[in-house]
């Protein structure tokens, strides 16, 4: 569906209009995750400079965003200021109704990147080129949607990563006794060796006491973080668990890919919740949202790793700005996973990841285009 307005004074969205892909994951994260679905969006500005943009979610809801951007979010938008972010908070108090963030927000992203295309376009440049570029490379790490791996799966997938010269990498952890996720990490570490940093992510499984008694547990292998171990709206569950690992094993607590707009962040920083931020830069609805919370990351001398997506979150991560004292920004790097090696983009990668680090490649705009 597309709309389209006459030209009104000053640079405003003429048309904007969306399609949904789906995008066959050629290594399944589950059983029923064995896609993902693209709604690829184009806007077209009064000045005739166009921008494309997309919305993303894991084989659940693209039908939904697609119909939320057909229809509230094409209709909001045209006529409107095209200004990247100049209507984002009128945009979200408008769809507030359906909900603060889950299915809207992630719809609104699909708005916002086209937007942010469309000005580094206007301007003849990249996105890094127009936000500015705090650094030439960021460090990536190997991700995996593993826990239904065997063992030697698991091990085979982490010497991939060792061998294409990542020094970090993630892994799930959650299996129903706690004594068979140490064996698999003890596994892990023995690739991996004491130098390479090992992350593990509990994706929401646990409640509060058994958190702290299986990261009591984990804790042997030194993971850099647990991500997610509680169910990711119980802001005092984490707030809680968090003076626990204090007290303990000191492991900080990583957060972000389920938190969906910026208050849900700040909350968590403000009572101390988490210290490492993972904002998804769709499901928090775009780029305008993730700079929002990087930088009430800073205050709060909180890390920022972007999660997922490293195309687009890759370019982010080397406009962050350095803050005294805390990790620089990290890629994520789900293996077989990225958009270019799916097949789904009509070019290449804007960015490249080798041997584990993430830099840039010439482009304009953001550089994402669905074929």
């Amino acid at each position: 569906m597309t709309l389209s307005a006459p030209d009104v004074e000053g640079v405003t969205v003429a048309s904007f209009d969306a399609r949904l892909r789906r995008v066959p994951l050629s290594r399944p994260w589950a059983a029923d995750v064995t896609s993902v679905g693209v709604i690829a969006t184009h806007v077209v500005r009064s000045d005739g400079t166009e921008g494309w943009g997309f919305s993303w979610t894991p084989q659940i809801g693209a039908e939904a965003v697609q119909a939320l951007l057909a229809h509230d979010i094409a209709a909001f938008a045209v006529g409107q200021d095209a200004e990247p972010g100049a209507r984002w908070r009128a945009l979200w108090q408008h769809l507030h109704e359906a909900g603060g963030g889950g299915v809207t927000t992630i719809a609104m992203a699909g708005l916002d990147l086209a937007l942010w295309d469309a000005a580094t376009r206007a301007a003849g440049t990249s996105l890094t080129g127009f936000l500015g570029a705090q650094r030439e490379s960021v460090r990536a790490y190997g991700s995996g949607v593993n826990l239904h791996y065997s063992v030697d799966e698991l091990v085979g997938q982490v010497q991939r990563w060792v061998e294409a010269g990542f020094a970090a990498v993630k892994v799930k952890v959650g299996k129903p006794d706690v004594a068979e996720d140490l064996d698999r990490l003890r596994a892990v570490r023995e690739v991996l060796g004491p130098d390479r940093a090992l992350m593990i992510d509990a994706n929401q499984r646990w409640e509060l006491d058994r958190a702290t008694r299986a990261l009591e547990v984990l804790a042997e292998a030194a993971p850099a973080w647990i991500e997610e171990p509680l169910r990711a709206d119980d802001l005092y569950g984490h707030v809680e668990l968090s003076k626990r690992l204090a007290s303990s094993s000191g492991i900080p607590i990583a957060v972000g890919e389920n938190l969906h707009n910026v208050f849900r962040f700040e909350d968590f920083l403000r009572l101390g919740a988490a210290q490492i931020m993972q904002p998804n830069i769709v499901r928090v609805g775009g780029i305008t949202p993730f700079l929002g919370i990087a930088a009430i990351a800073g205050e709060y001398g909180a890390a920022v790793h972007p999660h997922l997506l490293p195309e687009l979150s890759g370019q982010l991560a080397l406009c962050l700005r350095s803050v005294p004292g805390v990790p620089e920004p990290m890629a994520e790097d789900v293996e077989d996973a990225g958009f270019a090696q799916l097949g789904a983009l009509d070019g290449p990668s804007p960015v490249r990841i080798v041997k584990g680090t993430l830099t840039e490649v010439p482009h304009a705009g953001l550089g994402i285009r669905f074929s």
